[in-house]
């Protein structure tokens, strides 16, 4: 008689090795299809993203611009701390998954960006455009649907430019809402000390 107990145990190893199989096709479809007018584009975007550049400049112009516009700054400003302090130096060297194998002969080398020395799994540039944009929406709704898209064009194209795999973007993206959602819970938190709420 079987002990139905342990069923998820003999099955997990089993559902990791599909998803990272999974994982892996999805990798090779996307860096293996011509997009030569996206490459360039996608390549410099990702640059840009390096730490948090881009983050930070929108902060810039948003702090600049006072009101709610500047709480969203300072808001997403500290996401991207709590999300790339996560990001790096928790989930890179407790995971330490490899990062994805770019063929010195690939079709597409124009695409490519230096490949990093730290671990894939999460994308922390996807981690940090993810919280930037997730804390400043709140604060400052305007900008939600453009820094949300930003956030997704930043994560795709960590693998069009064949640096992580889509899991790595996927966690990312967990890791950087989850960190604008701490940021924004304790910023509730203050204003209602504050206020005597």
């Amino acid at each position: 008689m079987s002990d139905h107990r342990t069923e998820p145990r003999v099955r997990m190893p089993h559902l990791v090795r599909d998803l990272a199989t999974l994982d892996q096709a999805l990798y090779e479809t996307v860096t293996m299809t011509r997009t030569p007018t996206l490459d360039t584009a996608l390549r410099r975007l990702s640059a840009a993203a390096d730490h948090s550049k881009l983050s930070f400049a929108v902060a810039g112009v948003l702090a600049l611009s006072g009101g709610r516009a500047r709480r969203g700054a300072v808001l997403g400003v500290a996401a991207v701390g709590v999300a790339s302090a996560s990001a790096n130096l928790l989930g890179k060297r407790l995971v330490r998954r490899p990062r994805p194998h770019r063929a010195v002969d690939s079709p597409f080398p124009g695409r490519h960006v230096p490949m990093p020395d730290s671990a894939s799994f999460p994308s922390g540039h996807t981690a940090s455009a993810v919280a930037f944009a997730a804390a400043v929406g709140p604060a400052f709704p305007v900008a939600a649907v453009p820094l949300g898209l930003l956030a997704c064009a930043v994560g795709y194209s960590r693998v069009h430019t064949g640096v992580h795999y889509p899991g790595d973007v996927v966690a990312g993206a967990l890791l950087g809402t989850g960190s604008a959602a701490l940021v924004l819970a304790a910023a509730a938190r203050l204003d209602g000390l504050r206020t005597g709420r």
